[in-house]
């Protein structure tokens, strides 16, 4: 791979699909095909709505942080290392960009309390580079990490 070229990471085979639907867009509603997910959906009063409701960030955020957590015990099992105790807390800010619309920009906050920092910068780094959202963010939104 040459200096400035980013990794092909789409799938090279689909293992499992989600489906959701909204009614209403950010006032309204989101369902999942399986039923799982049935949510009022609210602009945050920070966007001019009344907040009574989950918002699509709040979605991300849940999602991201989860699949990314997810990722973080997977490369660390394979390391052989315990990431008991281990959480990912992730912050979705919504704001205007440039084109004339708008943009996402996340922050993800990693504790690992059973190793160093010096491990837990490698395996949150090889994390990055296997979680879905992570691949899919890359090169599109600023994603921030911090160990805490």
């Amino acid at each position: 791979m040459t200096e400035g070229t980013i990794a092909d990471s789409r799938p090279t085979k689909i293992m499992y699909v989600a489906e959701a639907t909204a009614h209403g867009g950010r006032d309204g509603y989101v369902t999942s095909q399986d039923g799982q997910l049935d949510l009022q959906v609210a602009m945050p009063p920070a966007l001019g709505g009344d907040g009574r409701g989950t918002n699509p960030e709040q979605l991300f955020a849940a999602g991201y942080s989860a699949c990314f957590h997810n990722a973080l015990v997977l490369v660390g099992r394979r390391a052989g290392y315990d990431l008991t105790g281990s959480t990912v807390a992730a912050k979705v800010g919504i704001g205007p960009n440039r084109q004339q619309g708008y943009g996402l920009a996340v922050a993800l906050n990693v504790s690992l309390p059973l190793v160093d920092q010096e491990l837990a910068g490698r395996l949150v780094g090889a994390a990055h580079q296997v979680c879905p959202y992570s691949n899919a963010t890359r090169g599109n939104i600023d994603v921030s990490i911090v160990l805490s």
